[in-house]
């Protein structure tokens, strides 16, 4: 699989704030991170951040969406990720949608599996 694979895109959610510096809850953007060409899931846990929700896209064939939630993250990151996961597929037209709690769980044979469900 990692002959295939060509781009990884980690997005992170920034958020808008208020002048009090409260979070205004529906002004999100979803903006990339860092794009990383050639890499496998195996070498991607070490790019990921252990206490920080990310949204991952593979644009391998065919191309998945993994949301990475680790354990350990605020309440408040999981549950805006989360709100934003199903809007961010829509208008993506992602298909293959996955969900990880421990970046140790990416694996080249985890994302293999999962993705020859619907093979």
């Amino acid at each position: 699989m990692s002959e295939s694979l060509v781009v990884l895109m980690l997005l992170k959610i920034y958020f808008v704030f208020t002048k009090k510096r409260t979070i205004l809850k529906d002004k999100r953007l979803v903006v990339l991170d860092e794009e990383l060409e050639g890499i496998s899931p195996d070498e991607l846990k070490d790019e990921l951040p252990e206490r920080q929700p990310r949204f991952i896209v593979y644009i391998p064939y065919p191309p998945c969406f993994i949301f990475s939630s680790p354990v350990g993250c605020k309440p408040e990151q999981q549950m805006i990720y989360a709100g934003s996961k199903n809007k961010l597929v829509q208008t993506a037209e992602l298909t293959k949608v996955f969900e990880i709690r421990n970046t140790e769980e990416l694996t080249e044979e985890w994302l293999c599996e999962k993705l020859g469900f619907f093979h």
